[in-house]
């Protein structure tokens, strides 16, 4: 399993208008692309002093699914243009991890 994941930055103010879009407009936007191999998103939430942070962890079943969403130069980041109005900042690449185990536990 690979996660590609990503940070991206708001004002407080922009904070839940990029949430908002996120939920509802860029995820199920990449949903609707039927890309073989994707499994999930998972969306992280930080506030911080000045700013507030956003995290995307993507689950993909290997790197050619990565390829297969965002092309050869998959570091590349995808983020919509109507994202790029909200964001203050965010990384110019994406990293790419090998998920080794997971842990479930009973809350």
């Amino acid at each position: 399993m690979i996660l590609r994941i990503w940070h991206g930055y708001t004002t407080k103010s922009n904070a839940d208008i990029y949430e908002n879009l996120l939920k509802t407009e860029i995820f199920p936007g990449i949903e609707e692309k039927r890309i073989a191999g994707y499994k999930r998103i998972q969306l992280l939430r930080r506030e911080l002093e000045d700013e507030v942070e956003f995290t995307t962890i993507m689950w993909f079943e290997k790197i050619e699914s990565v390829i297969a969403f965002v092309g050869e130069d998959y570091e590349t980041v995808y983020v919509p243009e109507k994202a790029r109005k909200v964001l203050s900042r965010f990384d110019n690449k994406s990293i790419h991890c090998e998920l080794k185990e997971t842990l479930d536990y009973e809350f």
